[in-house]
This record gives C-alpha cells, sequence and structure tokens, in this order.
C-alpha cells in the first residue's frame, strides 16, 4: 500500500541535563516504562529514524518534552538552559537535515528573554518555531508582559506549539483523583483554558496573525466551538472580542491529531475548524508511531484532504 507522506511535530527529545525537570512525571509509571521512553526520548539518529521510515514520515520537528524550562524556577538558569537546550537541537538535526528540524525552548520566566532567544533560534540556527510546556510557575501567557513574545512569533510568521502541563495547583474537582489529573483529562482541560485565556485575553485581536497549535485533537475546543459562541454573548462580562470566540479557532489556533487516534474525532474536527486547521502528529514517544500512521491512512477522508492533514498544512505553516 502507497503511503501518504508525513510531517510530525509533537515529537520530543531530552536534552542531556533536562531529565531533572521530568522525575516528577516520571515517577507515576513503571520503572521499566520510564527506561524505555528515556531510551527513546534520548535517541535521535537510530529508532527514531527506523519509525519515520515505517510510518512514512519525511519530516519531523523536535521539541524539548515536558516540563523543559517551564519547571525551572529561577529565572537566569531557565534562560540559560533554554539556549543550551536550543544549541544541541541544532547540533542534532545538522546530521539529518533533511529528516528533522526544530522547536525552540522559550523561558517564558523572562519574555523579553525569551523573543530575543526566539528569534535567534529562528533566524540563526533555523528553527520552525517554538513549543512551550504550558504555564511557567503558574503565570499564564495571556498577561501584557508576554505580548513582547506575540509580536515577535508574528513578525518572525511562525506558530508556538502549546503543549500541556500540570495545573499549578490541582482543583479541588479532582483533588484525591490522580488518574484523571494528567494526560488522561487534566493536562487537556489546563491546556485548553489556557488558550481561552489568550482568545478572551485579546491576544489574537492584538495579533491577528498569530498562529498557536493545540494536539490531542484541539485539547476538545473544536467541539465546543457552538457552545462558546452561544454562552459568551449570554454572559460577556464586559470582554469585548472582534470576532465571535468559534471564527478563532481554526484560524488563530490550529490543532494536530497527536495523541487523539480517533476517526469520529477526526471528522468532527474537520467538520468544525475546516480540512485546512487540522494536522498530523504522533506524540512521540508517548505514543505510537505505527498506531497513529494506522490511523491516518485508514481514516475515511478524500485523498486530497488526507494530503493536507498529513503534510500539506504543515508546509504552508512552516513554509516548508
Amino acid at each position: 500500500m502507497n503511503q501518504t507522506r508525513k510531517i510530525a511535530f509533537e515529537e520530543h527529545f531530552m536534552a542531556p541535563g533536562f531529565e531533572r525537570y521530568s522525575k516528577a512525571f516520571l515517577q507515576f509509571i513503571a520503572p521499566e516504562t520510564a527506561e524505555e521512553l528515556g531510551r527513546r526520548l534520548a535517541d535521535i539518529d537510530s529508532l527514531r529514524l527506523q519509525e519515520m521510515d515505517r510510518a512514512g514520515i519525511a519530516l519531523t520537528i523536535l521539541s524539548q518534552t515536558g516540563p523543559g524550562v517551564q519547571g525551572e524556577p529561577d529565572r537566569a538558569t531557565a534562560i540559560r538552559s533554554a539556549a543550551q537546550n536550543n544549541d544541541y537541537l541544532a547540533s542534532r538535526i545538522a546530521r539529518h537535515p533533511t529528516r528533522f528540524a526544530g522547536f525552540a525552548a522559550l523561558a517564558m520566566q523572562d519574555p523579553k528573554a525569551a523573543a530575543t532567544e526566539l528569534e535567534r533560534a529562528v533566524t540563526q540556527l533555523g528553527f520552525k518555531g517554538a513549543l512551550v510546556n504550558g504555564h511557567t510557575q503558574g503565570a499564564y501567557y495571556d498577561d501584557p508582559a508576554c505580548d513582547v513574545v506575540w509580536e515577535r512569533l508574528q513578525a518572525l510568521e511562525v506558530p508556538l506549539y502549546l503543549h500541556p502541563i500540570d495545573f499549578p495547583c490541582i482543583p479541588q474537582t479532582l483533588a484525591g483523583h490522580p488518574e484523571i489529573q494528567g494526560a488522561a483529562w487534566g493536562w487537556g482541560v489546563e491546556t485548553a483554558s489556557h488558550a481561552l485565556r489568550l482568545l478572551f485575553g485579546g491576544v489574537f485581536d492584538r495579533f491577528p496573525g498569530l498562529r498557536i497549535v493545540l494536539g490531542h485533537m484541539g485539547e476538545g475546543l473544536p467541539f465546543q466551538r457552538w457552545r462558546l459562541d452561544s454562552r459568551f454573548a449570554a454572559y460577556p462580562f464586559g470582554v469585548q472580542l472582534q470576532r465571535r470566540p468559534s471564527e478563532y479557532i481554526g484560524s488563530n489556533i490550529l490543532i494536530t491529531t497527536s495523541g487523539v487516534c480517533s476517526h469520529a474525532a477526526l471528522a468532527g474536527a474537520i467538520a468544525e475548524m475546516g480540512a485546512e486547521a487540522v494536522m498530523f502528529s504522533v506524540d512521540y514517544p508517548y505514543e505510537s508511531t505505527e498506531v497513529a500512521a494506522a490511523f491516518i491512512e485508514s481514516a475515511p477522508l478524500d485523498e486530497a484532504t488526507r494530503a493536507l492533514v498529513c503534510h500539506g498544512n504543515a508546509e504552508r505553516l512552516f513554509k516548508l
């Protein structure tokens, strides 16, 4: 069977020294599973390329696994670590420049430094944008102090991938249930809420060319577009937007299929947002490349739509 060409870009690696940030997350995973994840995160040249070849993935955009520098409490250390991560990633991409590209790590502890590092990573290292692992020590990016980063992303015409992270504190409704605080449920709620803070905080009105990417089939947001319009119209609480909330979801907010291999969910997301707002990804190594590739190859899509989702939309977004 002929495979559709694919580009994937919620695909993670671990730079040396960053293991300390992931300890809190890995403690809940069986030791043998954590060991295998560590092996795959550290590998770029061998296992990863083999899986890409089998799945028909022509290009992978790599990003530091969570929480990365967002887990660093010291501002100066975060700035230094972000630059070290980006330099290391650039050196690894240089070994396979036609197969890999990079997303910058950004120390959002200092938005001005983050904007400067973003520009360096894009203009000097050739990165395709940035991936930020959610809030930084409880600080969210609708804060006007972060406008310098949004301005730079818009000027450079590159997107920011907003990746999940733990809640800064566990909501009472999830207390006592660690099984739903993380990847199964809580991360999606936290990340979707962060994206809505940007939307209702006017970030996309101030920076209309800005593109944010959400994984995991949009963390549920595509399926709430109608209700967001309906209830915001009824209860605006004094907030004014230039467009209906739904209009930002599919234009400023784009999504990937990472970690949600459901044909029904894919069809619904495309129906809500349009085929040009949905893109393939895997979430390697936390999800199976084989499963993700089989999912998108067998999806009930016409071939033009499949090509858009698998590679066409990413080529346009990243100017490939």
